[in-house]
Order: C-alpha cells, then structure tokens, then sequence
C-alpha cells in the first residue's frame, strides 16, 4: 500500500532554534514557543490534529454512505492536549467535535456510527493509547 513521507528539520537550540516540517508541497515552520506556549508556527501536535481530524472526517463519511445515508458535510475539529506530567510531556487525550448533516438518518444510528468510527478510523486506531472523547452533533 502507500508509504507517507515527511521530513523535520532543527538548527539551533532548543530554545531559541527553528524547526520546518516538509511533508507534500508544504513547508512549515514550528519552534519551542508555537509547540510549548503557542505562535502562529505550527507544532506536530497540531498536525496530529489536523490529521485526526480529516481521517475522522472521511473515514465517518464512507461509513453514512455504506448506511446508504450519505453525508451532505462532515466537520470534524480535533483537539490534543499536551500536558507534562512525572515522566516529562505528553499527549494527555484527544476531543473529537464533529458535525454532520445526514438526511435521513436516525440520530441513534448516527451516534453509533460516529463512535464505531472513533475507534476504527485508522488514526484514532494508531492513537488508541491516548484517551479520547467524541461530542458527535447531527444537523
């Protein structure tokens, strides 16, 4: 199957250094204080995000269309909360927020669907070690 590449470069310190992060055709710059104390660089944790977010999205998506309910949108935000603890820093747990506008579907049905899909996506599945809610809203 496919093999996905990205490349992460640091110079400098660990404070005061730069850090790029080069994946498809984007090039993104992250340091200590977008990853530790917030700027508008980039951090990994944030693409960790971005990447749940969309596999949640897609993988939700063709689950309402095998249900024969397709989904007219699916908005996902994931948020993953980086905290230290005794061991040093960590990815402390992740909140799904979706949206979905699904004609036709029954809300219960939507609900299980978006839980079965929080679980099996592929990013939640290699994140399973990370606590993770799910608020899921039908429209």
């Amino acid at each position: 199957m496919a093999t996905r590449n990205a490349t992460a470069t640091w110079t400098g310190t660990l404070k005061e250094g730069t850090g790029a992060l080069e994946f498809g055709k984007q090039n993104l710059g992250y340091n200590f204080v977008s990853r530790f104390e917030g700027s508008d660089d980039t951090n990994p944790e944030e693409l960790l995000a971005a990447a749940h977010a969309g596999c949640f999205s897609m993988a939700l998506n063709a689950a309402l269309e095998r249900n024969g309910t397709p989904a007219t949108s699916v908005v996902t935000t994931a948020k993953v909360h980086l905290s230290k603890g005794d061991a040093g820093f960590a990815i402390s747990q992740i909140d799904l927020e979706t949206t979905a506008e699904v004609p036709g579907i029954d809300p219960a049905k939507f609900q299980e669907m978006a839980e079965a899909t929080k679980t099996g996506c592929i990013i939640s599945r290699a994140l399973s070690s990370v606590p993770m809610t799910l608020h899921a809203t039908l429209k």
